[in-house]
């Protein structure tokens, strides 16, 4: 089976130079393979996270990414490859990166009695040195509820729990693990601000997630895994321009347009309807056609707006091409 690679062949900008992570690897992984039976849940993963930034992980649902990470913490043992965490290997130095690691894992519950305050003091009692649980109650927002029983919390409150759990050993490094899976908008940017705060008391941060848009607000560098393989790693921008030259626009009008009216433009290499909009895809000064041709047709417009590429563009690319190469491989065999 092949796998796509990005590979930048043109010199990267000075900005994106300078963006580059600097700080010495944290995290390494090389060539992690991991299969339950005949199930290859991670076939072959290497990538390198640095001091001080926020390490997207990002993949479908059984792309490989909990067991990545749960390779990495010392959780599952790997079949094969090579893991190092802070120059320690976790399958056999789990106790001292117990105290230099945090966890918060995506299926991760407290008894329903126990009270926020007896969940920090207990999990404060597994390190040699906590944290201030009252202060990192006090920092997201916990304080009022310390004393109110886990089964009583909100969806945003157990996840706020979870990170200062995550943190009561004041880890060098913290690995959230799908943290914002269903809360609603408004949580899920409240937990966003949280890890960004996380990151700026100087915790370096894996997130594991298959939220692209939280991948973007949050990574510095992204992994995006596919089938139990890294088949991207860079900056959530850089990625998102490899696939910039599709543009798109969305538009509204007041009248019904024919399909046909966008298929003649030179470029245009798509019209999808989403309701009451159409999306036109192409390249080349896509906005003057898509305007002179509704102008030409006696139609207006209500609006149109040019959409950028996304790190789900990319992603979606990538995986496509990615799933393109396994079934032919698949056949051939």
């Amino acid at each position: 089976m092949s796998t796509p690679e990005l590979i930048h062949t043109e010199p990267a900008p000075v900005a994106a130079i300078l963006s580059l992570p600097t700080a010495a690897p944290v995290i390494e992984v090389a060539h992690l393979h991991k299969a339950y039976g005949n199930t290859v849940a991670v076939e072959d993963v290497s990538f390198a996270v640095h001091g001080g930034e926020i390490f997207g992980i990002l993949g479908r649902n059984g792309a490989g990414k909990t067991t990545t990470v749960e390779c990495i913490t010392g959780l599952r043992a790997p079949d094969r490859g090579e893991i190092s965490v802070l120059g320690l290997d976790p399958r056999h130095d789990g106790s001292e990166l117990h105290e230099r690691v945090g966890v918060q894992l995506q299926h991760s519950a407290l008894p329903d009695l126990i009270t926020v305050r007896e969940a920090v003091e207990l999990y404060a009692s597994f390190y040699r040195e906590p944290a201030d649980g009252r202060e990192l109650l006090a920092t997201l927002g916990l304080a009022e509820v310390e004393h109110q029983r886990y089964k009583g919390l909100s969806g945003g409150q157990k996840q706020r729990l979870s990170i200062v759990l995550a943190l009561i050993g004041q880890p060098e490094i913290a690995v959230l693990d799908e943290l914002t899976t269903g809360l609603d908008p408004e949580a899920r940017r409240d937990t966003w601000r949280l890890v960004e705060q996380v990151r700026d008391r100087g915790v370096t941060i894996v997130l594991v997630t298959h939220l692209m848009q939280e991948a973007e607000r949050l990574c510095d560098r992204v992994a995006l895994i596919d089938h139990g393989r890294v088949i991207a790693l860079d900056r959530p921008a850089a990625l998102a321009a490899t696939v910039s030259a599709s543009k798109r626009l969305r538009l509204r009008t007041v009248d019904p347009v024919p399909d046909e009216l966008f298929w003649h433009l030179p470029g245009v290499s798509g019209v999808e309807h989403h309701g009451d909009e159409l999306v036109v895809a192409g390249s080349g000064d896509l906005l003057s056609a898509v305007v002179l041709a509704l102008h030409h047709a006696g139609l207006r417009a209500e609006d149109i707006r040019p959409e950028t590429a996304s790190l789900e563009d990319a992603f979606l690319a990538l995986t496509d091409e990615t799933t393109h190469d396994t079934t032919n491989a698949e056949t051939q065999r």
